[in-house]
């Protein structure tokens, strides 16, 4: 099959040998955004991308990476203009805002419906100019992986191979399945990758269940199998990510 710029990472992805091909594809277009955003390219002095930043902001998670990667005049210059954004749009919010009238009705309403203001704050809770830019690239992948599968048997025979993916990710591939494969390709799909997952899945409870019991003192001089690192291994099969991971900083 040609290699195309999704293509080649995904097949490295593949090849690295890891828990979850797709948490190895996620973790490098992740840390290649927060280089985008922040690293020695000064992307950030752009004015078409802090028109994009100051517009989406960043969730939690990723104003911690950001804050973690090390670059405190990149971090202040977007945090600069995006407080000028957030608090145009705050003044607005509470100009237009008007308190609903209280009744027994009123009290019993769910907390998740809010009002004008904490809805707006929930939106801007949601959005995140990396999380948006990461779906974007993270979809492409997908498409890419059912591409090479009904294109090219080197794939089918490495996930046969593999050892799996993180339930998370599992659940992304068993969603775009729906729509990516016709019946006929279901039929060998799904058994392949259910196989795939049971295998993957019994092995990491496994290497966690002899991590315990090597903790039993008559245990002690036992081989620790593979099981060293089971604990980062089982969280990331579990949930993906990598627990173990050092943070991710500003290349010097």
């Amino acid at each position: 099959m040609k290699e195309t710029l999704y293509t080649i990472p995904l097949m490295d992805a593949f090849h690295a040998d890891d828990e979850c091909p797709l948490c190895f594809i996620e973790r490098n277009v992740e840390q290649d955004l927060l280089d985008f955003v922040l690293g020695s390219g000064s992307s950030y002095m752009e004015s078409d991308v802090r028109q994009e930043t100051d517009k989406a902001g960043f969730c939690r998670e990723h104003f911690k990476k950001m804050f973690d990667y090390g670059n405190t005049l990149g971090n202040g210059w977007i945090l600069k203009t995006h407080y000028i954004e957030m608090n145009k749009e705050l003044k607005k919010q509470i100009k237009m805002f008007a308190p609903s009238k209280s009744s027994l009705f009123g009290r019993k309403k769910s907390f998740d419906e809010g009002n004008s203001i904490s809805n707006w704050i929930k939106d801007r809770d949601k959005s995140c100019y990396i999380c948006n830019r990461f779906e974007d690239t993270y979809e492409r992948y997908l498409d890419t992986f059912f591409f090479m599968y009904k294109k090219d048997d080197d794939l089918k025979n490495i996930l046969k191979k593999s050892k799996g993916l993180c339930l998370h990710h599992f659940g992304d591939i068993m969603a775009m399945s729906d729509k990516q494969l016709n019946d006929k390709q279901k039929e060998e799909f799904y058994p392949i990758l259910f196989e795939v997952m049971e295998k993957a899945m019994e092995r990491v409870g496994e290497d966690v269940a002899w991590l315990v019991e090597k903790f039993d003192y008559r245990n002690k001089d036992a081989d620790w199998k593979n099981s060293k690192d089971a604990v980062q291994r089982g969280m990331q099969k579990l949930r993906g990510g990598y627990p173990a991971d050092p943070v991710y900083k500003m290349g010097k």
